[in-house]
């Protein structure tokens, strides 16, 4: 079977074929040096608006001995603090915002599973950027005026379905709002209803598959020609598994809630080439994430984000803890691009002295035959040694010796490509935990051990 989409529906984007320039947005139309300016301008509106309003914010630039008129150029940022997810936690719930309650018209909250949930609001304004940045973002993606889009992002406090809902109508397409569960009903309503485009986490896409093929349905002979995937880290590997099995252009749109929710970079699907940044809304930075040095571009850090048209509750220098690179811009030329995420400060692992990521797994993982793009890491403790296992499921009918072999491989990969020992288990299909938004990768059972 082969994993390059042929974009076979009517209307469909063709790589290397450039949006049209009708379709093009005002910002989307900005030279580098237009783009620079203009951020410089809303920059400076930002941090006078944050230190005015925001208690948080008078105090840490009062500490740091920043003041907002001592940015004079984009390069003056680095001058100011950071702002990380505790500061918001620690204001909780509306300690951040920038104006009054009653000109907040849309509060969203994060699931709040490590501490409290981080709040944010958003005015009139900002619900109409909102709309806009994923309308901008689902234009480069290759959605047009008139497609039916399928959200089976969750509705509710988590930004997803919303954000993804009201940017797809701003796009002038028809909204399909799935929300996530129920995926028998899900799978019938793409076949009834035959969408164009499907917004969902890439971990509940691949239940989704799992599900078309349980009820006998080739997912490659839906309606669905583009997918747009994201609010969790996801690899090429699952990119060309997606790809292959549906038969539809997998693009990547990134997004979190302190900053906006979705929408905030997006990957154009004639290029697929990482994610250019709305760099007219958002600032990005590159630092390191032990000493919080600034990185050049081109190198490798933690990403950062200045909020420049934000009211409710505007951020400068959030801490995302998301590992990537800033890069040239390709099919939006005056925005520069990230490449697609595949790792994060607090999801890495010190196993023995070894740092390792899930996508380094998941990487192996789908390289190896006979088993599913679904596996979870478990950490416990041995005597006094940490011990990380790898559970993976296998596809439906494999041998018993096609697991062990599938088994034996994967632990071959992890020691030779990671440097871990790791013990590997194929368990059977649809026995690990499916997720209908985030996918928890990691177990970690070690402070249960002491």
């Amino acid at each position: 079977m082969s994993s390059e989409p042929t974009a076979r529906a009517t209307g469909a984007p063709r790589l290397g074929e450039p949006l049209p320039d009708a379709l093009l947005d005002d910002g989307e139309r900005m030279t580098r040096e237009e783009l620079r300016a203009v951020q410089l301008h809303r920059l400076r509106a930002t941090l006078r608006h944050a230190y005015d309003n925001v208690e948080l914010y008078r105090t840490k630039f009062d500490r740091a001995g920043v003041r907002p008129e001592d940015c004079g150029t984009l390069e003056d940022l680095v001058r100011f603090p950071f702002t990380t997810k505790a500061d918001l936690r620690d204001t909780y719930p509306f300690g951040m915002f920038a104006v009054p309650m009653s000109e907040v018209r849309r509060v969203h909250a994060s699931s709040g599973t490590t501490g409290r949930p981080t709040v944010v609001g958003y005015t009139d304004n900002d619900l109409s950027m909102w709309a806009d940045v994923v309308a901008r973002s689902l234009r480069a993606a290759g959605a047009r005026p008139g497609d039916k889009v399928h959200v089976s992002y969750g509705y509710g406090l988590f930004t997803g379905g919303l954000g993804a809902h009201y940017g797809a109508e701003r796009a002038g397409c028809t909204v399909i709002p799935a929300s996530g569960g129920m995926t028998a009903r899900q799978v019938q309503i793409i076949q009834d209803f035959r969408p164009e485009i499907i917004m969902v986490t890439p971990s509940y896409m691949l239940t989704l598959l799992d599900e078309f093929e349980r009820q006998g349905i080739d997912p490659r002979t839906t309606s669905l020609r583009i997918g747009v995937f994201g609010a969790e880290p996801w690899t090429e590997g699952i990119r060309r598994e997606i790809e292959g099995r549906m038969d539809l252009h997998a693009v990547d749109i990134y997004g979190l809630s302190e900053v906006c929710g979705p929408g905030v970079a997006q990957e154009c699907v004639d290029t697929k080439d990482g994610l250019h940044v709305w760099e007219d809304h958002f600032y990005p930075e590159i630092v390191d994430p032990l000493t919080g040095e600034s990185v050049p571009d081109g190198g490798r850090g933690e990403l950062t984000f200045t909020s420049l048209t934000k009211e409710a509750l505007p951020v400068i220098r959030y801490r995302t803890h998301d590992l990537t690179r800033l890069l040239p811009g390709t099919a939006r030329p005056a925005f520069r691009r990230i490449e697609k995420i595949t790792g994060r400060c607090d999801d890495m692992i010190i196993l023995r002295g070894v740092n390792v990521f899930p996508s380094q797994i998941e990487e192996i993982v789908l390289a190896a035959p006979g088993v599913a793009p679904h596996f979870q890491i478990r950490l416990s403790r041995r005597g006094r040694m940490d011990h990380m296992a790898v559970l993976v499921e296998a596809r439906p009918g494999t041998a018993p010796e096609a697991r062990t072999a599938a088994a034996a491989q994967i632990a071959k990969g992890v020691k030779d490509g990671v440097g871990v020992t790791v013990e590997v288990t194929i368990v059977e299909p649809e026995t690990l935990e499916r997720s209908v938004g985030k996918i928890r990768r990691i177990k970690d059972l070690r402070d249960r051990d002491h």
